[in-house]
């Protein structure tokens, strides 16, 4: 007998990335899009048409996951606010029922990329874990002894928005919020703080992307970071520091056997880590100073591969 297969689709804030799934996690058919606008309308059109793609490759696809990035009623499926797309107030699962004719799961998108790092990744065997994911935001994911926490009402675990900088600039999207660790450590700030390098240092191989037209994203300042460009590295090592000041006071409050840093840009690897580290060891309590911090196993298909564990575990039950 064939293995059962589900649709998983990691929804973040600025592009979409789906896949077919087995028992075995393996992923058959993959599908990427960018959202092409922030009208709501045109938001779920496009995972509907994601999700008909995927389905299209594997007609026997018994359910589809979704992670979203948005906090979830657990009871309904319902979004009840997101920070970067248009889902508040949205009944998702029902609507996303009603479209595609199939059993629908969904959850918070972090929750779901801890999910599977702890099923099958960098957090497995562990009882106690906490996610980060950068991107172009920060999500966040709580394990605690062996499940999942999400709040009373799906609103829990939202690490991105603990303040590290009480006067810091504004947070972004739609957070009320000032100095979260979403807007001084997500590869948004990479790309941000990189462009002030670049001007700083015009002479530099990050300066020399100041040209009319061309913006200077986090995975430009990671390339050449890996590349070896100075001006670059020192972006890194201040978002690493900023990432190790909040992940201290994370460790402080929940003790985890070991945080999970994914997301795309987690591509800094351990230009970004190695700093991040160097301030847990500095400002966590002792307890947690020595608390193992890693890239997720999963990269940034982690989110993905949740989802589709989602659909495959409560699609069983």
């Amino acid at each position: 007998m064939s293995p059962r297969r589900v649709i998983g689709i990691d929804a973040g804030g600025t592009k979409l990335l789906g896949g077919v799934v087995d028992e075995g996690l393996a992923v058959r058919h993959r599908v990427h899009r960018l959202w092409l606008g922030s009208e709501r309308e045109e938001l779920l059109r496009v995972m509907v048409e994601a999700v008909e793609e995927a389905r299209a490759a594997a007609p026997d696809a018994a359910a589809v996951g979704f992670g979203i990035p948005s906090l979830v009623d657990q009871s309904t499926g319902a979004s009840l606010f997101s920070t970067h797309l248009p889902l508040e107030g949205v009944p998702f699962r029902a609507l996303m029922e009603e479209r595609l004719n199939m059993p629908v799961f969904v959850d918070n998108d972090a929750n779901l990329a801890l999910l599977a790092e702890a099923r099958a990744g960098a957090a497995r065997d562990r009882r106690h874990a906490l996610m980060l994911t950068l991107g172009t935001g920060i999500g966040g994911g709580i394990l605690v002894d062996g499940r999942l926490q999400r709040g009373s009402r799906g609103a829990g675990a939202e690490l991105g928005h603990v303040v590290v900088d009480l006067d810091g600039p504004p947070c972004q999207g739609r957070c009320p919020g000032r100095g979260c660790l979403e807007v001084m450590a997500s590869g948004s700030a990479i790309g941000r703080e990189g462009a002030e390098a670049a001007r700083r240092s015009p002479d530099s191989a990050l300066g020399a992307q100041l040209r009319p037209g061309r913006e200077i994203t986090g995975a430009i300042v990671t390339e050449l970071a890996h590349d070896g460009d100075p001006a670059a590295r020192e972006v890194l090592e201040l978002i690493g520091r900023r990432l190790g000041t909040g992940i201290a006071s994370l460790v402080n409050a929940f003790d985890p056997e070991v945080v999970v840093v994914g997301g795309g840009a987690v591509a800094g690897g351990e230009l970004l880590l190695a700093p991040a580290r160097v301030v847990v060891a500095e400002r966590a309590l002792p307890p947690n100073q020595e608390v193992e911090i890693v890239a997720a196993h999963f990269g940034d298909e982690a989110g993905m591969l949740g989802a589709a564990l989602l659909a495959l575990e409560d699609g069983a039950a």
